[in-house]
């Protein structure tokens, strides 16, 4: 692991419960706040058209460390997405982040010169969906989080595993090659 943080970005994929649409696909960037990603981190703050930006808090005055900011990978339209967002989706982050720091893949004396941005998913039918299991919602958000961060910061997957999978792994929606 790099001790500059510099730049590391990850990502990972928890799948949901059989009949849930609660697939988390979190992509991480993590940086020293002096560096690019706290460049990014701090313009996304003014940022006013788009995809809505916020911090991952646990609740009322628990901003997490290293502060992350979460971003929507599309254009929340409705209030119903933005709950999920804001609520289910924004905990299960801001756990995702502590844990990290509790069980040392963020060291803690780093915490305060790191940020995190988090481009996060929400199907869209979850939020018309009457059996969504808020819970499931809360597992696939925190778990794939958490390896995103510890990917992140390990710099995985490694070169090697990359040329080693080339021809062995095609991407999962992938019938053209």
């Amino acid at each position: 692991m790099s001790k500059t943080y510099t730049f590391h970005a990850g990502e990972a994929t928890v799948l949901a419960a059989d009949g849930q649409f609660t697939d988390a696909m979190p992509e991480i960037l993590i940086g020293r706040t002096d560096g690019p990603v706290g460049a990014a981190f701090a313009n996304m703050m003014a940022q006013s058209k788009g995809h809505t930006a916020m911090f991952a808090i646990r609740a009322c005055n628990q901003l997490v460390r290293p502060a992350t900011m979460m971003v929507p990978k599309v254009t929340l339209k409705d209030s119903a997405n933005i709950d999920l967002f804001g609520g289910v989706v924004q905990s299960a982050t801001a756990d995702a982040v502590v844990d990290c720091l509790i069980d040392g893949t963020i060291p803690k004396e780093v915490a305060n010169d790191l940020c995190i941005i988090s481009l996060v998913w929400i199907d869209p039918r979850c939020a018309k969906d009457p059996n969504l299991d808020r819970k499931d919602m809360y597992r696939t958000n925190h778990e794939a989080t958490m390896l995103a961060i510890k990917r992140a910061l390990s710099n995985e997957p490694s070169v090697e595993e990359l040329i080693a999978n080339r021809h062995k792994i095609r991407h999962d929606m992938d019938d053209w090659s």
